[in-house]
């Protein structure tokens, strides 16, 4: 079976089974909105508990939950209204608007197209003759144009102020750092996670949800010492990993590398060992919620598609439908988006970092006469002022000559030495203020969700017949288990609801169903992916037992009725096995 087919089962079977499906479709729907039915919205629920379990809560860091919609001067200090862009390709027959690093992809060899700078976009166009994906319309003629992905809004009636729906969760944590730090106590290394909706124009939806216009993120924003130590990697160390790392991408006879994350580091083929950390965390979480691993790997980015705040980045990346998509990044964001707020307003984004023992320095200052500033250059006298302060902090020679030239806003202003009241003194300093670089994993939850179906999605026969099922690990699972009564019958069916209230009580998700034969039930749980089912039958109203049958092996077991929300929820945590499991 293809992967392309799967594909498409997959897709059905999630409209049909209540998953995900199409938003808005009593209106004709819109494209890149999805709604997730009681089995996906739980499945989409496991997954962030268990991601917030072990981002969150296993690594010590806060969470916080910030506006969906921000104003404009966010985006702007965080660089987003000039740089979050893609390329537009609109046809000229059809009008349909196209990604066109998409179309290229699909009509070429190339891999990463949105690397390229438009010209080159536009040119391979040209060389292969591409045609409109809707219409077939040649689209060698036409522009490629920058489109920015943000949704706009306004703030409030009458003349509102401009804002944006957030294009990422991060810039939520970003300004909020003033206050955050001081919950942390002004500590570094800190981290604070944040799991929420983001947006994004995209200008061609397209994968179900692996592409749309609105989706959930689980972000971490780790931030450290940018001269402080790493973290303990002894846990992670021999973590295997599956890398593709940039030298490979662009090497003839590239491949990846299957390595482990110390040797790696050691190698030197991941640089930051922060990075490296959060990839061997990552790794074994993926594998725990039912990642495949042999169609996993982390890949990095080549410096052409690099975000304008990247450093370094690499993609956590699942092979689903014959492609390789990205399902998580792990970027090191360095001190950009602290720097940028701290210079776009009015906080500082900033830790104090105390020395171990107090320092004395030399400090170069200026106390300029402002009764001869003030006449001589009027309105211009402040900004002069501020000009010279931090000139003297990064060039004291500009005060040896009898004049200082300071330059503001292209023209170049002359000032008396002696009007400057420059010195040198000598200070003792506890410490310093330092900018914070920031680590950064940020999962798509969407992506995962698929990610997940499609890597559980089996077919198999038993008894003679035909078979679907999701083999979904039992921690996510939306339904851990059903409960039916054999028989339409009044003992039998009070039995079957008094269990299912007990194990409800117990915690697990339940679902009852008494409509149609065992076997058909059978195949439906089996298709929505519940690990487990649980049939009352006559002989248990007698001897207090039950079948309990397990999902991907279709094994059976009679179990104690008395024991069953004990052994079930050993089942779901994984502190037993359905192997080790003592039945009649």
């Amino acid at each position: 079976m293809s992967e392309e087919r799967t594909s498409e089962k997959l897709v059905e079977l999630a409209k049909r089974r209540g998953y995900f499906f199409p938003a808005s479709n009593a209106y004709g729907g819109v494209g890149g909105f999805y709604t997730f039915g009681p089995q996906g919205a739980s499945l989409k629920g496991n997954l962030e508990d268990a991601w917030r379990e072990r981002f969150a809560v296993a690594e010590g860091n806060m969470e916080i939950d910030a506006p969906t919609v921000m104003p404009e001067p966010v985006f702007e200090a965080s660089g987003h209204l000039e740089t979050f862009d893609d390329m537009l390709v609109e046809c000229p027959e059809c009008g349909e608007s196209h990604r066109a690093d998409h179309v290229v992809e699909d009509a070429t060899d190339i891999e990463d197209a949105e690397s390229l700078p438009i010209p080159e976009v536009e040119e391979v166009i040209a060389e292969y003759e591409i045609g409109c994906p809707t219409c077939g319309a040649g689209l060698a003629e036409q522009a490629v144009e920058s489109f920015n992905l943000m949704f706009a809004t306004n703030i409030g009636p009458g003349d509102a102020d401009p804002g944006y729906l957030r294009p990422e969760t991060a810039q939520g944590i970003f300004v909020e750092f003033p206050r955050l730090k001081e919950y942390a106590r002004n500590q570094l290394p800190f981290g604070v996670t944040q799991i929420g909706r983001a947006y994004r124009n995209e200008i061609s939806p397209r994968r179900s949800i692996v592409r749309t216009r609105e989706f959930t993120q689980a972000e971490l924003e780790q931030f450290v010492d940018p001269e402080g130590e790493g973290p303990d990697l002894s846990s992670v160390e021999d973590v295997p990993v599956t890398l593709y790392p940039a030298t490979e991408q662009v090497a003839d006879d590239g491949s990846e590398v299957e390595t482990t994350i110390g040797d790696a580091v050691a190698d030197g083929v991941i640089a930051d060992p922060w990075i490296a950390y959060f990839l061997g965390v990552a790794r074994e979480w993926y594998a725990a919620v039912g990642v495949d691993m042999d169609r996993f790997r982390f890949r990095q980015h080549l410096a052409g598609e690099r975000s304008h705040y990247a450093s370094d980045c690499w993609d956590a990346e699942s092979e689903v439908d014959g492609n390789w998509i990205e399902i998580a990044g792990f970027a090191h964001r360095g001190d950009y988006d602290l720097s940028k707020h701290d210079e776009y307003s009015d906080e500082r984004f900033t830790i104090f970092r105390q020395y171990d023992e107090p320092k004395t320095v030399e400090r170069a200052t200026v106390d300029p006469d402002m009764s001869y500033l003030g006449p001589e250059f009027g309105a211009d006298a402040g900004a002069i002022v501020e000009e010279l302060e931090k000139l003297a902090g990064r060039d004291r020679t500009a005060f040896e000559g009898e004049t200082v030239a300071v330059d503001l806003d292209g023209e170049t202003h002359e000032v008396p030495t002696e009007k400057v009241g420059f010195s040198v003194d000598e200070e003792t300093i506890a410490g310093e203020h330092v900018v914070p670089h920031v680590i950064e994993p940020s999962f798509g939850v969407d992506r995962l969700l698929y990610t997940v179906l499609h890597h559980a999605y089996r077919e198999d026969e038993v008894d003679g017949e035909e078979r679907t099922h999701l083999a979904l690990e039992p921690e996510v699972a939306p339904t851990f288990v059903g409960v039916f009564p054999l028989q339409s019958d009044d003992d039998l069916e009070a039995e079957a609801r008094a269990i299912a209230a007990d194990l409800r009580a117990a915690g697990l998700s339940v679902t009852y169903d008494d409509s149609g034969n065992i076997g058909r039930r059978y195949r439906r749980q089996d298709e929505v992916g519940t690990p487990f089912c649980v049939t009352v039958d006559y002989e248990s109203l007698d001897d207090r037992a039950v079948t309990v049958r397990e999902r991907d092996s279709t094994v059976q077991k009679r179990l104690p009725i008395d024991d069953l929300p004990e052994t079930l929820a050993a089942l779901r945590s994984g502190d037993l096995t359905f192997e080790d499991v003592d039945g009649a």
